[in-house]
């Protein structure tokens, strides 16, 4: 292989994106300057209205971030103290805390050993009289099995919400996300595929009472001006809207760029012998918020990054503590893992993200796989 000078290649492109459609984000952040119209205003109301046509649902609802996005929806639902929420380890520590901020019990079962994603062959026995709701994750980009999931859920009378932080603009294999759940909740914050300039999320729906009850609680439990019950202060401001709308016009053609760029680090990747790749799972559109490999030891996952991180790759872990072995766990919430879960904890202590957004050059992603694969002829 030949020699290649040393370069700098970085996680994120936050300022590539902006740098791309400056015009189109400065325009509609000076249209909502102008109004005078920040909180609750009519690029808000525009945003929502595109969000929602762009999932083909009926309702968007714009509010403070994902992890609001998620536990607005359980207690929307009457989800909370005494009930169970089924959900995995491996993911954001966000999407279990969301569960204990509304009150109920975060039962973690194992994951598909392929994906990551949450193994729906699992949860059937982790359901107790208490459970009221299947949380899946649509881990790093790729839908879980909601056929499967939802299949789960009308058996025994639940509710499903997805998380989907991950996975804007992706499908999985014959539905589309939104689609077979109560609702779906996203978050914005800047390193997601749809990313605001800070925090932000957002809920999509179809149903009614989900709608009405996410709104009246991100906006002090009023719909109406001055009139109030019980809520709290989590709403989408309208810069934050603008930034969303110029940005979700350009996101199927970032989620195909994330794909090309997937597709030749696995090209470029494939026979290594130290680790693994994870697959796309078949009729699945995946969007590649995170590209992760998975070390075959545990011991070889921080050494590689640090093999990364001397070449001037700036790799990541997405997420090296499962849920469950974070200090103090459960921490005096209710808590419960459902059976072993040997596929989350594996994917926790061996998982990297290499680089991966849409402003990446093939010159970065080629210098990545080749220290890549330096690292690992090293191992054998």
């Amino acid at each position: 292989m030949t020699t290649m000078s040393k370069m700098t290649v970085p996680f994120y492109g936050h300022v590539r994106q902006y740098q791309n459609i400056k015009a189109e984000i400065d325009a509609n952040v000076n249209e909502v300057l102008m109004s005078g119209q920040y909180v609750m205003g009519p690029m808000l109301k525009r945003f929502e209205k595109e969000f929602a046509a762009f999932h083909n649902t009926k309702y968007a609802i714009g509010v403070g971030n994902g992890t609001d996005a998620i536990w607005l929806v359980l207690m929307a639902l009457g989800i909370g103290p005494g009930d169970e929420c089924i959900t995995t380890a491996n993911t954001f520590f966000a999407t279990a805390e969301a569960i204990w901020i509304a009150g109920a019990t975060a039962v973690f079962v194992d994951s598909d050993p392929l994906t990551n994603c949450i193994d729906p062959s699992k949860i059937e026995a982790a359901i107790t009289p208490k459970t009221k709701c299947i949380v899946p994750v649509h881990l790093y980009g790729q839908c879980a099995d909601m056929k499967a999931i939802r299949k789960v859920a009308d058996k025994h009378n639940l509710y499903v919400v997805e998380d989907n932080a991950q996975a804007i603009c992706a499908r999985g294999n014959g539905f589309q996300i939104g689609e077979l759940s109560d609702a779906a909740c996203t978050s914005f914050i800047i390193q997601k595929n749809l990313g605001t300039f800070g925090d932000g999320g957002a809920v999509v729906t179809n149903n009614e009472k989900i709608d009405q009850g996410v709104r009246r609680l991100r906006n002090h439990g009023s719909l109406k001006r001055s009139v109030h019950s019980y809520g709290f202060n989590s709403r989408l401001d309208d810069i934050h809207a603008a930034v969303l709308s110029a940005k979700l016009k350009h996101i199927k053609e970032w989620s195909e760029l994330r794909r090309k760029w997937a597709a030749r680090y696995t090209a470029g990747l494939a026979g290594a012998k130290s680790f693994t790749l994870l697959t796309e799972t078949p009729g699945n559109y995946h969007v590649y918020h995170l590209y992760v490999i998975e070390t075959k030891k545990a011991a070889d996952r921080d050494v590689l990054l640090k093999f990364l991180e001397d070449n001037g790759i700036d790799g990541k872990c997405h997420y090296p503590i499962a849920i469950h072995q974070q200090e103090g766990y459960p921490w005096g919430k209710d808590a419960r893992i459902a059976g072993p879960i040997p596929n989350s904890e594996r994917n926790a202590a061996c998982c990297i993200s290499l680089p991966m957004f849409p402003e990446l050059t093939a010159e970065e992603v080629d210098y990545t796989i080749a220290k890549v694969l330096e690292w690992d002829k090293a191992q054998a």
